[in-house]
């Protein structure tokens, strides 16, 4: 049967994240050949939206207003709210961020919807759409079907593939005008601690560092390697605690949870807990001195030694090999 879907694209620094192209590419599975609609929510993005129409996005609805130039809880759901009003979409898909973590439970909570959080994959059998998300911190997988009343999920970024853009096809834009008002919370001013450059939940590479980095001009050297590799830093609990690096970039179960191309785990030992945020990469490079650490059971590769040698002939033997292509 096929389906509308309603979609929440994401925007960060005036520029959409990759996860609203995987939500695109999401929505169409659960479609099944129905309508895609993507919301775009801020206070000056019509721009994106032409963008949102080529990664297969049948039409876009905008909403802008002044109270949403900055992302709030009680600003977004009333914009969120506003468009399934308008629209009564059989499904909803927003990423699993931070901003799709905060915002979903309380639209399913004002929907009395169900919400399938942190799905990574998408099937179809026999015209029913099972979700499938991980459960024990990533031991397990299990299988999700919605009964009845709205389909309500959250894909988690680098799971499911974009489409193909298609940038000849038709561009169909409406806006939806919506008083934002009784604002608990306001943004006066946001103060990034992050480094710049990729986003680290959005990232193909990753190069993470742990207590064994020893010091905060440590990362200095896996930040060299992030940067061969068109990468991002992240950091395991224990550097972060340690004040070698901002919480920010920590990586692990009350942390960050990534699905990266390429994982590259730099004196980290392999806590359960650091394992749960990372064990689903597609590649997992571990280098650490103790030939017993636990990152090496499930690393693909292991290199015994110290990161302060391996990193940097690393560096150099990536950039030589990047420079000859």
């Amino acid at each position: 049967m096929t389906k509308k879907v309603l979609i929440l694209a994401e925007v960060r620094e005036n520029s959409l994240r990759n996860v609203s192209f995987e939500a695109i590419a999401a929505a169409k599975e659960i479609a099944q050949g129905g309508e895609v609609v993507a919301l775009l929510i801020g206070s000056t993005i019509e721009h994106l939206a032409p963008e949102l129409a080529f990664a297969g996005a049948d039409r876009v609805v905008t909403i802008e207003h002044p109270h949403l130039q900055s992302y709030t809880s009680d600003g977004f759901s009333q914009a969120v709210l506003a468009a399934y009003e308008q629209e009564k979409p059989d499904a909803l898909v927003f990423g699993h961020t931070s901003q799709g973590k905060d915002l979903s439970p309380k639209i399913a909570s004002r929907l009395q919807s169900g919400l399938i959080s942190d799905v990574v994959r998408i099937e179809v059998e026999n015209g029913t759409t099972q979700f499938i998300r991980p459960i024990y911190s990533g031991k397990a997988f299990e299988t999700v079907e919605v009964a009845e009343g709205l389909t309500f999920v959250t894909v988690r970024p680098n799971n499911i593939a974009a489409l193909p853009k298609d940038t000849t096809k038709a561009v169909n834009v409406s806006s939806l005008k919506v008083d934002i008002q009784n604002l608990r919370t306001v943004v006066k001013e946001i103060v990034r601690k992050t480094t710049s450059g990729v986003d680290l939940s959005e990232a193909k590479v990753i190069v993470s560092g742990g207590r064994g980095v020893k010091s905060a001009e440590g990362f200095d050297v896996l930040q060299k390697l992030a940067d061969v590799l068109g990468g991002a830093v992240g950091a395991s609990r224990g550097a972060c605690d340690a004040g070698y690096t901002d919480y920010s970039l920590q990586i692990g179960q009350t942390g960050k949870v990534v699905t990266p191309d390429l994982y590259i785990a730099c004196g980290i030992s392999g806590a359960i807990q650091h394992i749960a945020g990372m064990s689903n990469a597609k590649i997992i490079v571990a280098i650490n001195k103790d030939p017993e650490a636990n990152i090496f059971s499930i690393a693909d590769y292991g290199i015994v030694g110290d990161l302060f040698e391996v990193v940097p002939l690393l560096t150099e033997e990536f950039n030589n090999l990047l420079l000859s292509v």
